[in-house]
């Protein structure tokens, strides 16, 4: 076990992107984490399944890393960062989760995940999302929820007696719809009540000693906040984001709506570029880089 650098205490616990560079300034790794310092320490521990990188750990000279919003949101900046480079340590270009969409047809009342959009009449599309499993759990969170499949007219006798005991039919299938448009749409409103009411459920079935239940309510639960968690990484315009603290300067470029790259780099230059809703997440990454920087791992 290797003597962790006292860069990673500069780490936030929270979720993020992190890269290692060499000293020459070449990018090593790049990988994401829940919890950026818990995540970047473990590089100094035993490694477990992950021998192949103990070769890589003695070249790290540099410790960079971007603090994100959510862990969804570092599962992105991840994917789009490898899909334009891949560093030598990384073995899977874009990472390991692939892109999926919700499917909401309200004709045949369902919700399903799908890898590709077909644009039909009656059907709303809602993503990308990076993670199949993950999404399908979110789904099964809304199902659970809305019980939108019960409110069709073409129902089995299981089915409609299931649409009994849950007090659903089918003059509630717009009304179902668009509650879960409005939490896929991320209403703040619609998806703190969905969760709360699933809080409920888990809690009563842990009550009940339901405890089977109860894991797979709580699952849910964490898919729930994978879909509804923004994504700034995501969007339409062409960004070039600057800002600069302490000789360090932050560079974000994006295209298309998506990130492009992310440098830092020292630099006497002050200038900042930025639009008021980045601006608290630069100066947040933009302090931490100009600290990460002042403490080299050797």
């Amino acid at each position: 076990m290797g003597v962790r650098p006292s860069a990673v205490t500069l780490l936030p616990a929270e979720p993020g992107v992190y890269r290692f560079r060499d000293d020459r300034g070449r990018a090593l790794y790049i990988g994401r984490a829940g919890d950026l310092r818990r995540r970047v320490s473990s590089y100094w521990g035993d490694l477990r399944g992950r021998s192949h990188l103990r070769r890589m750990v003695p070249q790290i000279a540099r410790i960079e890393a971007l603090v994100c919003g959510s862990e969804h949101e570092a599962a992105w900046a991840e994917r789009l960062l490898l899909e334009q480079r891949m560093p030598r340590w990384n073995r899977i270009a874009g990472g390991l989760e692939v892109p999926v969409f919700v499917r909401l047809d309200v004709a045949k009342p369902s919700l399903g995940v799908a890898h590709e959009v077909v644009t039909t009449s009656d059907v709303r599309w809602y993503g990308p999302y990076l993670g199949g499993g993950a999404t399908r759990l979110a789904v099964a969170a809304l199902d659970r929820e809305f019980s939108l499949a019960y409110t069709g007219r073409r129902l089995t006798g299981t089915e409609r007696d299931l649409a009994r005991v849950r007090g659903v039919g089918h003059a509630d299938t717009a009304t179902m719809a668009d509650r879960v448009d409005r939490v896929l749409s991320r209403d703040p409103d619609e998806v703190a009540a969905v969760r709360a009411a699933l809080v409920g459920r888990r809690d009563a079935a842990a009550a009940a000693e339901r405890f089977e239940l109860a894991a797979s309510i709580h699952a849910e639960l964490g898919g729930l906040e994978w879909v509804v968690s923004p994504v700034r990484f995501l969007g339409t315009a062409d960004l070039d984001l600057v800002l600069s603290r302490e000789g360090q300067r932050l560079t974000l470029r994006l295209r298309n709506g998506r990130l492009e790259s992310w440098d830092q780099a020292t630099t006497p230059d002050e200038k900042s570029v930025s639009r008021p809703e980045w601006q608290e997440f630069l100066q947040l990454n933009a302090s931490l880089a100009a600290a990460l920087a002042a403490c080299p791992v050797r």
